[in-house]
């Protein structure tokens, strides 16, 4: 009869040892990892919102970790791993603009010199 407890008390700490969430500390690396290719491609946080909130979102959940509120510092470095992402890709997506409206203003010059040597 005494197994029967000591097998429940076991139990409800092994779930309890579940419960907790641990330490996101590869989301946090991914998250580090995404703010480093935004900047390296050009995000600035003046230039493009997105990076100052998941430099912001960053921060907080750096101070989540020392808090040991793994939870919250998982959502937090996830929502700032997401922006950054958003961030690079709209810088991308800027740059790929601004080469094709070079393109573009070249092939019409060289349509108008064709046209014109004809």
């Amino acid at each position: 009869m005494s197994i029967r407890p000591l097998f429940a008390a076991l139990a409800v700490l092994a779930l309890a040892g579940c419960a907790a969430d641990p330490a996101p500390n590869e989301q946090i690396r991914l998250t580090e990892q995404a703010l480093v290719q935004a900047k390296a491609v050009g995000a600035t946080a003046d230039d493009v919102p997105e990076l100052k909130l998941a430099e912001e979102k960053f921060s907080r959940a750096q101070g989540d970790m020392v808090d040991q509120s793994y939870k919250h510092a998982r959502m937090r470095a996830e929502q700032a791993e997401l922006d950054a992402r958003l961030a690079e890709a709209r810088v991308l997506t800027r740059k790929s603009e601004e080469q094709l409206n070079v393109l573009n203003t070249r092939i019409t010059r060289l349509r108008k010199q064709l046209g014109d040597a004809q």
